[in-house]
């Protein structure tokens, strides 16, 4: 919860939900990697439900950060094209978001970290 409560002041300047970044930061990968993908394609790209996503996808198009096309390969499917603005938002909120991240993980001891890793994978076995 605590972490879930940095990334929502990490995000809050940029007008972000944590899902509207996850998703916003997806579409913007799968389209440099790629063909911009579908609403389904980014789904599965970011783990979330297909409803949500597209009812996300539209907030972040009323904010003019995506723009939602007809899929050429299938009249029923809408591809995602992240816009010029979207994009710099995008790259502003993974900024915000790895430093809260490098913030928030900052104080685990790595060593102790692993030690208890390795405990806990033994005590599976």
């Amino acid at each position: 919860m605590r972490w879930q409560r940095a990334m929502t002041a990490a995000l809050a300047p940029l007008d972000l939900t944590h899902v509207q970044f996850v998703l916003l930061a997806s579409a913007m990968w799968l389209g440099r990697h790629g063909e911009p993908p579908n609403q389904v394609q980014l789904a599965a790209q970011a783990g979330t439900d297909v409803k949500m996503t597209s009812d996300v996808i539209a907030r972040l198009q009323a904010k003019g950060l995506i723009a939602r096309e007809a899929d050429p390969r299938d009249s029923r499917a809408k591809v995602i094209r992240i816009t010029e603005a979207g994009a710099a938002s995008a790259q502003r909120a993974i900024v915000a978001v790895e430093t809260a991240d490098a913030a928030f993980f900052d104080p685990v001891d790595d060593t102790k970290l692993v030690a208890m890793l390795q405990q806990l994978a033994g005590d599976i076995r």
